[in-house]
């Protein structure tokens, strides 16, 4: 590692099972693009890899490699969504990104990290799996290869920066009524893999208390004064806002490309429309 950029961090697909002790999954920010690498190098989708914010990494091959760059345009004059012969000796630069927020590198054989509590994932706000990566850092090329490098991927979802996420009903959507998701919004600099804080209108919080309950990745909490947060990928396990609606899976990859001053607006979908698209996004998945 000669430079790591802003935040390189090593990622999988997430620690489950370990709520009930407050960690939370974490794993990749973008899972459609973090998968997609994994399968055009020939991994097991969950095999770990790098994950790159704002300004990519700087790396050099000790030995040949087969790599992906998927998710992110990070400007490193390299084909994107598509497997890479890398030489011994080879530096793979990463600036900084010209379209969404993260890009992932994946290597054949994913990064040869010892798992922590059943994942390699670095969990940023508390610690677990690690921290994110320094210059001069050696990371060894796993055992994960399972099948040959796959082609380029064709019909790549244009997903990145999209201001739209579709979202169902959440525990007290009757508490705000049908228009509390009509208004748009920016994301602010103060987000981060715990939570992404939006500006806009403000949401009426319904008065009253609740108690503090378990949370989801994708759920929409409306504190007092009225501005919704989406809880992210390192988000707290339990909270005591009250929650009118959940990101669906599906666009679980287009919160990992949202950036400060990115617009985001809500649509709301049936569960039925969400599994549709969530069926769509697998089939693309599986067509690589």
């Amino acid at each position: 590692m000669i430079s790591p950029g802003i935040q390189t961090t090593v990622q999988d697909l997430g620690r489950f099972g370990w709520a009930h002790f407050g960690v939370s999954a974490a794993g990749a920010a973008d899972p459609l693009a973090f998968r997609a690498g994994n399968l055009l190098v020939g991994n097991a989708e969950n095999a770990p890899a790098l994950e790159m914010t704002l300004v990519g990494a700087t790396l050099e091959f000790a030995a040949p490699a087969v790599i992906a760059l998927t998710g992110s345009d990070f400007g490193a004059g390299l084909p994107l969504w598509s497997p890479l012969e890398v030489k011994a000796g080879e530096t793979v630069k990463c600036g900084a990104t010209r379209s969404g927020a993260r890009c992932y590198l994946c290597v054949r054989g994913g990064i040869g990290v010892p798992p922590v509590m059943g994942s390699a994932s670095v969990h940023i706000m508390t610690g677990v799996g690690g921290h994110p990566l320094r210059p001069g850092q050696v990371l060894p090329i796993g055992g994960a290869a399972i099948r040959r490098p796959r082609p380029p991927a064709r019909g790549i979802p244009e997903y990145v920066r999209e201001g739209l996420l579709r979202v169902t009903p959440g525990p007290q959507a009757e508490w705000f009524g049908g228009r509390w998701a009509a208004g748009s919004y920016v994301v602010s600099e103060e987000s981060n893999r715990m939570g992404l804080r939006l500006r806009g209108p403000a949401i009426p919080s319904p008065a009253g208390h609740m108690l503090t309950e378990g949370v989801s990745l994708g759920a929409i909490q409306v504190p007092p004064d009225g501005q919704p947060i989406i809880l992210f990928v390192d988000h707290q396990t339990t909270g005591g806002y009250p929650k009118p609606g959940n990101v669906i899976s599906a666009d679980f990859c287009r919160l990992g490309q949202l950036r400060p001053r990115d617009p985001v607006r809500f649509e709301q979908v049936s569960i039925e429309q969400a599994l549709g698209l969530l069926r769509d996004q697998e089939q693309w998945l599986y067509s690589l």
